[in-house]
């Protein structure tokens, strides 16, 4: 009967028990409650928090700027290249044969412009060897009628003589026809400075280029990917090979609520949690600039709330974070990664339309085509000293046409 006694049940005494545990959950739960209230108010309204942040870097594609069949892939993905390296090899005959087609006008064009000026200066003698002759004739006219009267020339003579001039004068005008027509071809320029001979040239040069062009080198240092030329391809201008990605300049781009903009401003740090490494590594970022439009106003197909049914969503804002340079290099820190970014608004920050983006980067700009046209401009002039090795100041007008013909 003890036994049996001492396992009775006792409410009282179960209740007590449930009340101690139901006010040490909720003893628990207060306490956590006010260290969050006390972390929030104290570190956690000052945070601006996202996880629709992803790093962002420059993707440069990497096109073909001439028509050819791929003959040979140099690179593959994930590969390292420099500024320069040969990636893409096209089948160069046909660009070879226009570029020797275009020496060849080049030259010929050369040998045409010489012989106009040639020819210039030899309707130029002409005219002045008719000028010589008329003036000739009209001396002897003048002294013919002179002596016409005293009867020392016949009247026969006078008469052959002003038939002359008249012939003489004619040949003038056709000796001056001809020479206008040779100045309108070169006057006021020079054998290289011809126009026909600079359309040459620049065809020559435009030749040389898309022959220079076969050739696809890399227009910035950084890793490759999506590769998609293959051998055999048969590509044309635009068509895309592949893309560069350099790994020292990224950042990241967070999409914040617009009810989270109120506070942010460009200058204010920021803390990065990439998801690859989680919380044991946390990347320091700045807010360069705020994107002057929400994500929606740039899509492929922009909203038209203005017709149909109007639903009201939550806009965001893109906003551009850098990276530290140091902190990202050596690690798998990659575009398109996610990450959870924390903006510190206590800092007052710069006006809104302030932006601290810079563009000094390596691949903000390419000199892989600098030498290009130089190199061109330096065959041409090659050309030039072989077929026009002789080459005179601008020629001048030609002193004979202002002869008059009529008769004085």
């Amino acid at each position: 009967m003890e036994k049996h006694a001492s396992m009775k049940v006792r409410p009282k005494e179960i209740r007590a028990r449930r009340n101690r545990r139901l006010l040490a959950v909720f003893l628990l739960l207060l306490l956590t409650a006010a260290t969050y209230a006390v972390y929030f108010w104290l570190d956690g309204r000052f945070w601006v928090t996202t996880d629709n942040a992803f790093i962002a870097g420059n993707l440069i594609p990497v096109e073909a700027d001439a028509t050819g069949i791929v003959t040979q892939v140099l690179v593959e993905e994930s590969q390292y290249v420099r500024k320069g390296d040969l990636l893409v090899r096209l089948d160069e005959h046909r660009a070879a044969a226009t570029l020797g087609r275009a020496q060849g006008n080049l030259a010929r064009v050369l040998r045409r412009v010489a012989g106009l000026f040639a020819r210039r200066q030899q309707m130029c003698q002409r005219l002045a060897a008719r000028a010589a002759d008329l003036e000739r004739v009209r001396h002897d006219l003048i002294r013919y009628r002179e002596a016409v009267p005293s009867g020392s020339v016949s009247e026969q003579v006078l008469q052959n003589a002003e038939d002359h001039r008249r012939a003489l004068e004619a040949e003038v005008r056709e000796a001056r026809a001809e020479l206008l027509s040779a100045e309108a071809q070169v006057g006021g320029t020079t054998r290289r400075g011809h126009p026909d001979v600079e359309v040459a040239k620049n065809n020559f040069i435009e030749a040389f280029l898309e022959y220079n062009r076969q050739h696809i080198v890399a227009p910035a240092t950084g890793y490759v990917a999506k590769r998609k030329a293959q051998v055999g391809d048969r590509v044309k201008p635009g068509d895309p090979l592949m893309t560069i990605v350099p790994l020292d300049h990224l950042w990241v781009e967070a999409n914040l609520r617009e009810t989270d903009m109120r506070r942010v401003r460009p200058g204010q740090r920021a803390l990065i949690v990439v998801d690859v490494y989680g919380k044991s590594h946390t990347l320091h970022g700045k807010v360069e600039g705020l994107v002057p439009g929400t994500g929606s106003v740039f899509a492929l197909l922009p909203p038209d709330n203005a017709t149909g049914n109007f639903i009201h969503i939550v806009q965001r804002v893109p906003v551009r974070i850098t990276l530290q340079k140091e902190e990202i290099q050596g690690r798998l820190i990659r575009p398109g990664l996610s990450t959870i970014t924390s903006i510190d608004v206590r800092e007052p920050g710069s006006p809104p339309d302030t932006s601290y983006v810079e563009t000094s980067a390596a691949e903000y700009a390419t000199d892989i085509f600098a030498d290009e046209l130089t190199r061109a401009e330096s065959m041409a002039r090659e050309i030039l000293e072989a077929n026009l090795p002789e080459v005179g100041p601008i020629e001048s007008p030609c002193p004979t046409l202002a002869i008059p013909v009529a008769q004085p």
